[in-house]
C-alpha cells in the first residue's frame, strides 16, 4: 500500500497546480474584460515597499540561521541542520513576510 502512495500524491499535487492556473488565468481575463486594470500605482507601490521589507526580513534570516549553523555546530555541539531544511525554512520566511507585509501595507491609509 506504500508503494502507490506517492504516484498518487504526485498526481493529486500536479492537478491542484493546473485548477488553481486555470482559475488564475480565468480571474486575470474576467477582470480584464470587465475593465479592471491588473495593477494600479498604488498596488505598484505597496508590491514595492513589501518586495523590500522582504528582502531584508529575508536577509536578516538567512545570516541568523548561517550563525546558528556555525557556533550551533562548533561551539555548542548541536546537530547539524540539513540544506533542505534551511531552504525550506528560508522560503517559508519569505512567503510569509512578503504577505504579510503586503496586506499591511494595503491596509495602511496612504503610502
Amino acid at each position: 500500500m506504500t508503494d502507490f502512495v506517492w504516484p498518487i500524491i504526485l498526481i493529486l499535487n500536479a492537478v491542484l497546480v493546473l485548477l488553481v492556473g486555470v482559475f488564475v488565468l480565468w480571474k486575470l481575463h474576467k477582470d480584464r474584460k470587465s475593465g479592471y486594470p491588473t495593477k494600479d500605482e498604488r498596488t505598484i507601490k505597496i508590491s514595492g515597499k513589501a518586495a523590500i521589507g522582504t528582502y531584508w526580513i529575508s536577509l536578516a534570516f538567512m545570516i541568523s540561521l548561517a550563525l546558528f549553523i556555525i557556533f550551533g555546530t562548533e561551539f555548542l555541539a548541536l546537530p547539524e541542520l540539513d540544506a533542505g531544511w534551511a531552504v525550506i525554512a528560508i522560503m517559508l520566511v519569505s512567503g510569509i513576510s512578503n504577505a504579510l507585509l503586503s496586506w499591511y501595507y494595503s491596509r495602511k491609509g496612504d503610502l
